[in-house]
């Protein structure tokens, strides 16, 4: 009897445990991207707004290789429009990567939550008009050429994807997690406040 009962309270609490995990390995996720995301712009993407005797020659021929491996002319001479997000990547979202490295290592933070939803909004819409530059302009083949075929568009669409898809999974996290929206969790109290009457 105890271990049927026992078996009973496993599968009931197997929805619970598998959400609790999921929700884990998607932190694990936010944290390696946040963690990740220091070094690439502190030495790859401030590169074309910061002076070029800051950065030592290895970093500056690794931009050189990448721009013309990926066909990315935006990092060797980007327009005003792409170095204003550049100036708001280090302004705004450098400060709070190592924040939510922590944040997401250590996991289940709920003051994190404002600020990724900041954070993810704010950057998912300036993916919109990289994408579509990207998939749309037509790019000149000097003096750092572009993309030209679909192949190419896409290789270097599949480079920003991911600083789309990652912010817009930190927002639904951040919207839909009982364990960061409070207010999911103040509507399964009262649901289950209603249940006992």
């Amino acid at each position: 009897m105890q271990s049927t009962a026992a078996a009973i309270l496993t599968r009931s609490n197997l929805p619970k445990t598998l959400t609790i995990m999921f929700l884990r390995a998607l932190e694990i996720i936010f944290f390696f991207y946040f963690l990740s995301h220091i070094p690439i712009t502190l030495m790859i993407d401030l590169q074309p707004l910061l002076p070029e005797h800051l950065y030592p020659s290895k970093l500056k021929t690794l931009l050189h290789w990448y721009a013309a491996e990926f066909r990315d002319p935006m990092m060797m001479g980007p327009p005003v429009w792409f170095r204003s997000f550049i100036f708001c990547e280090a302004l705004v979202q450098l400060p709070f990567f190592p924040i939510a490295a922590y944040a997401f290592m250590k996991g289940g933070c709920r003051w994190i939550r404002t600020p990724a939803i900041i954070y993810s909004v704010h950057v998912a819409t300036t993916l919109i008009p990289i994408l579509n530059h990207v998939l749309f302009h037509n790019f000149p083949l000097v003096p750092h050429p572009g993309p030209q075929t679909l192949q190419e568009r896409l290789t270097l669409v599949s480079i920003y994807a991911p600083y789309l898809i990652i912010p817009v999974m930190i927002l639904f996290t951040m919207l839909f997690s009982s364990t960061y929206n409070s207010t999911s969790l103040k509507g399964n109290a009262s649901s289950k406040s209603k249940k006992q009457r």
